[in-house]
C-alpha cells in the first residue's frame, strides 16, 4: 500500500460548486485515492510527506474541450508535448471534443466510427506526463446507425464530439442520432456559435433546442460567439451545461454569467480551452479562463475552480474533480506568485492574475514540482519521505 500525506495546507478547495471550501489542513492519499481530509493528520512511517507551507490545494483541473489527434502532437499548429505541458498548468484530465484535426480525417460512417474507437482505446492507455485524456469524441456523419452507437459504446466510446462540427447538418437525423447516443450512455457536446473550420456552419439556439445536448460548447465562441439572445434561449430552453473557453470571446463572458444568474444556472457553467485551435496552444489556458470568470464575471474564485473541476466531472461521470474520500487523488498545490498583490491563490484568481503552481499530483504521484509554465509560487512545497 502506498501512502502520501499533504499537510500544512492553507486552504482546501473542494471542487463542489455549492460547498466549495473544505475544513482541514491535511489530505491523506492511499493507493492513488483520497482517503481522508482533516486537521493535523499524522503520516505513517513509510508515507511520503508534502509540506504545503500554507499554500492552497485544489482538485486537478479538467479541460472540458480539447482537440487531440495522435499522441502528444498537434498537426494544426505542428506542436509537440503540448498535453504534457498542460500538466504544468494544473490540468490533470482532458475531454476530446473530437479529433477533427486528424490529417485526412475520414468523413463516412465507417471512418468516423473507426476513428472514435481508435481514439478512445489509444487515449485510455497513453498518458503524457500522467495526463488522463478521454478521447474518441465521435463526430457524426451520414449513415451511422443505432447499431453503430451500440458497438462504439461497447468498445469504450463515451461521448460525442461537437455535434454540428464539420459538414453534416441534417438536423432531424442528428437529433435522432443524439437520442441513440444518450440511450447508450454517451455524453453529448454540441458546437454553438459561428463556423470554426472549413465545411462548418453557424449553429444557434434553434439547433440546440432541437438536439438537447448535455453540453452547449463554447458559449463565448469557438472562436465566434453566438448572439446574447441565442445564449439566453439555450440557458432557459435547455438543460445543457454551459461551457466557457479560453480560445473564444473574453468580452462576452460577464454577460453570459449575468444571464446564467438571471436564470439560476451559474452552477451549470463549466470551463475548457478549445485548443489546439487557430488561436493556438495555451498550456495555462484553464488557469487564465478561471481567472477571467472570477475577475471579469464576479464569480468567487473557489466556485470558478469548481466550474473547471467538479461540475465537469459530474456531467461526464468521472471519479475525480472533487476532493473527497474515495475519489482519484488528482490535486494541484498553488499559491500567489512572487510579486503579486494577492495573499493566496484564490485572491490571485479574483484579481485576474495567474497563480504559481508548486505541485501537481496525479493518482497520488507527484508529477510536477514547481511548474515550468506558471510564475513561481510564493510558498513552495517541501517533500520528505
Amino acid at each position: 500500500m502506498s501512502e502520501m500525506l499533504i499537510h500544512n495546507i492553507g486552504r482546501i478547495v473542494s471542487g463542489d460548486f455549492h460547498s466549495p471550501v473544505l475544513e482541514g489542513d491535511s489530505i491523506r492519499i492511499r493507493d492513488g485515492l483520497i482517503a481522508e481530509i482533516s486537521y493535523g493528520l499524522a503520516a505513517d512511517a513509510d508515507a511520503s510527506v508534502i509540506d504545503a507551507n500554507g499554500a492552497t490545494v485544489i482538485p486537478g483541473l479538467i479541460d472540458s474541450h480539447v482537440h487531440p489527434v495522435i499522441g502528444d502532437f498537434s498537426p494544426r499548429q505542428k506542436i509537440v508535448d503540448f498535453i504534457a505541458s498542460c500538466v504544468h498548468g494544473g490540468v490533470t484530465r482532458m475531454i476530446s471534443a473530437g479529433e477533427v484535426h486528424m490529417p485526412g480525417r475520414p468523413t463516412g460512417a465507417i471512418g468516423t466510427k473507426s476513428m472514435a474507437i481508435v481514439g478512445a482505446k489509444a487515449w485510455s492507455s497513453y498518458r503524457p506526463d500522467g495526463m488522463k485524456v478521454q478521447g474518441g469524441g465521435l463526430l457524426l456523419q451520414e449513415g451511422l446507425t443505432e447499431a453503430d452507437f451500440e458497438e462504439m459504446a461497447t468498445a469504450g466510446v463515451k461521448h460525442l464530439g461537437e455535434v454540428g462540427l464539420g459538414g453534416y447538418h441534417d438536423w432531424d437525423r442528428i437529433a435522432e442520432m443524439v437520442g441513440w447516443a444518450k440511450r447508450c450512455g454517451m455524453t453529448v457536446m454540441m458546437h454553438i456559435g459561428g463556423a470554426s473550420i472549413p465545411g462548418s456552419d453557424a449553429i444557434g439556439a434553434e439547433h440546440a433546442i432541437k438536439v438537447q445536448p448535455h453540453i452547449a460548447s463554447h458559449l463565448n465562441g469557438g472562436p465566434t460567439a453566438p448572439t446574447l439572445a441565442d445564449i439566453e434561449r439555450i440557458i432557459s430552453e435547455t438543460d445543457a451545461t454551459l461551457e466557457i473557453i479560453q480560445c473564444g470571446n473574453a468580452v462576452i463572458i460577464p454577460r453570459i454569467l449575468d444571464l446564467a444568474r438571471k436564470h439560476d444556472a451559474v452552477d451549470r457553467v463549466i470551463i475548457g480551452s478549445d485548443m489546439p485551435s487557430g488561436t493556438g496552444v495555451i498550456p495555462l489556458g484553464m488557469l487564465r479562463t478561471i481567472s477571467w470568470v472570477s475577475a471579469l464575471g464576479d464569480v468567487p474564485p473557489e466556485q470558478a475552480i469548481a466550474m473547471a473541476t467538479g461540475t465537469t466531472a459530474q456531467i461526464y461521470n468521472l471519479p475525480a474533480g472533487r476532493i473527497a474520500p474515495g475519489l482519484e487523488a488528482d490535486l494541484v498545490i498553488m499559491d500567489a506568485p512572487i510579486g503579486s498583490a494577492a495573499d493566496d491563490a484564490l485572491e490571485t484568481l479574483q484579481i485576474g492574475d495567474t497563480p504559481g503552481i508548486s505541485g501537481v499530483i496525479i493518482d497520488g504521484e507527484l508529477r510536477v514540482r514547481a511548474s515550468v509554465n506558471t510564475p513561481p509560487a510564493r510558498r513552495q512545497l517541501e517533500l520528505s519521505s
